[in-house]
């Protein structure tokens, strides 16, 4: 799908994912406040997820589940993490970097991720976005 759509890049749209990496309401601790806090898998499958995201392992995110039972606990259902997957594929070989990362209630990752598109990409883009 984020193959897809990334020919509308070129035409000056956003593709933006909302959601979160990790989203288990079934385990959240509402008393808990701290954006430091969470859970030791939620913790471990964040960092795997940001470090996957800033080495550009698409395949190591889209085979999410080989990272056993933190996985599972962190996505008990896909709905707020395969979105990631399709911006992925919107912005196949650009850099990512890391725009937001804590904890919300223990369970709750906040990490999202942006791309900047460089060189001539970047050029075409600007020149879209100047025209809308």
């Amino acid at each position: 799908i984020g193959k897809q759509l990334a020919p509308l890049r070129d035409e000056g749209v956003l593709i933006f994912a909302s959601g979160n990496v990790i989203h288990n309401l079934r385990l959240l601790r509402r008393s808990d406040n701290s954006r430091d806090s969470s859970f030791d898998w939620a913790r471990r499958f964040n960092d795997f997820a940001r470090a996957a995201l800033t080495a550009r392992d698409d395949t190591a995110l889209i085979h999410y589940a080989s990272q056993g039972q933190d996985a599972a606990l962190s996505i008990p259902t896909p709905e707020h993490y395969l979105p990631l997957l399709y911006v992925l594929g919107a912005s196949a070989g650009e850099t990512l970097t890391i725009e937001n990362d804590g904890f919300e209630m223990d369970s709750v990752s906040m990490l999202s991720a942006g791309t900047q598109a460089s060189g001539a990409q970047a050029d075409a883009r600007a020149t879209a976005a100047k025209t809308l």
